[in-house]
């Protein structure tokens, strides 16, 4: 109450003020801290996940006595335990057009914390429609981004900027790719404070997006973004509009649901080519064979198989002719037995005799942990 632009009026309004937080993982659960620690009135928390052992490293409002409980509930708890006096709505249903504008609708300040290109579209939208600014933030590896949509007269949404969504294959999830957990607080703490500047009248409504590179020198940029684009078809003045977003797939419209790639990794393509995880410790025991592991060096120096030969996927496509052995069977293994497909596909290329056997593991190490050995280590 002391800073000058905020005092008392600013600390007011922050009371009256009510903010929705759409996602409370890596990048809600700081920004929701933040939030309430600052004295925001009202706080909306739209999650319809549990708490898992690995949401621990990145997602702070949590702990291990949580687990398998609801995120929305556990972290409304958490934040009631920072300010009483907080008004939460705990929403425990997942966002779907059918409902976006109804449990966004109240709320002053909209939070994009979640990870996927469907609800992002959708949640940039529902904003236009509503009329509510949107701040949204991103987060992967060592890297982030911010950016405020629907700001002021002339801020573009989202749409604006990406007009077309990236292919499903394109866009990975923290579980595929990891992420350093203090880089999500970065980000997630960025967008309460964004959000804070905007209830007391303290953000210049300038679009910008800020890029952050945990490991990059400066690390911190800032990127002056175009005003609203007169044909966006969700903010703009021109051509055609995209309608009543209840009547929108926004799955659909950003290439369908995202791979399952465990799933697929288990999908034989062609039985023939590919081993179980109970074959291959059969094999093994009976006999010398050549096992090559095509996963990245960081995960393969987590776990591997004894005896087995690490070899990049990239390395063995570009020559898989060097990887092949007359000697011994060759099977080849990943994480999720996806990248193995590709892998002994190659081989069989480089090699296409029938009497050589190249095979890959179906499932990858992740079966070999459940079907085998329960102690393999599964990350």
């Amino acid at each position: 109450m002391i800073l000058d632009g905020i005092g008392l009026p600013g600390q007011l309004k922050l009371q009256q003020a009510a903010v929705i937080v759409v996602g409370a993982g890596g990048l809600g659960c700081p920004a929701l801290q933040y939030l309430a620690a600052a004295g925001v009135g009202r706080i909306g928390i739209i999650d319809h996940d549990v708490v898992e052992l690995s949401n621990l490293q990145r997602q702070t409002l949590y702990t291990e006595s949580v687990l398998g409980k609801p995120k929305a509930e556990s972290a409304a708890c958490a934040l009631k335990q920072i300010n009483s006096r907080l008004h939460i709505d705990a929403i425990v249903d997942a966002l779907a057009p059918t409902n976006a504008r109804t449990l966004l609708g109240s709320y002053d300040v909209i939070l994009d914390c979640t990870d996927n290109p469907a609800t992002r579209y959708l949640l940039s939208d529902a904003a236009v429609q509503l009329c509510k600014p949107l701040v949204s933030g991103a987060a992967q590896r060592f890297d982030g981004q911010l950016c405020t949509y629907n700001l002021g007269p002339d801020g573009p949404c989202y749409r604006c900027l990406f007009p077309r969504p990236p292919s499903p294959e394109a866009t990975p999830s923290c579980e595929e790719t990891g992420i350093l957990g203090a880089v999500t607080g970065v980000i997630g703490s960025l967008q309460a404070l964004e959000a804070i500047t905007i209830i007391v009248g303290l953000h210049d409504e300038q679009p910008s997006l800020l890029v952050y590179a945990a490991l990059g020198v400066p690390p911190f940029r800032s990127i002056k973004l175009r005003k609203r684009r007169a044909t966006c078809p969700a903010c703009g003045t021109e051509g055609d509009k995209v309608g009543k977003i209840e009547e929108i797939d926004y799955v659909q419209f950003c290439g369908g649901a995202r791979p399952d790639w465990e799933t697929l990794g288990l999908s034989p393509r062609d039985a023939e080519s590919r081993i179980t995880a109970s074959e291959l410790r059969a094999i093994m025991e009976s006999k010398p064979v050549r096992i090559l592991d095509v996963r990245p060096k960081t995960e393969f120096g987590i776990c591997h198989l004894p005896s087995s030969i690490h070899v990049p996927l990239h390395n063995l496509v570009a020559d898989p002719g060097e990887y092949l052995s007359p000697e011994f069977e060759t099977y080849v293994v990943c994480r999720l037995g996806n990248d193995s497909q590709i892998a002994a596909d190659a081989l069989r290329g480089a090699r296409p005799d029938p009497a050589f056997v190249i095979k890959d593991l179906v499932g990858g190490l992740t079966a070999w942990s459940r079907d085998v050995d329960p102690g393999f280590p599964v990350y």
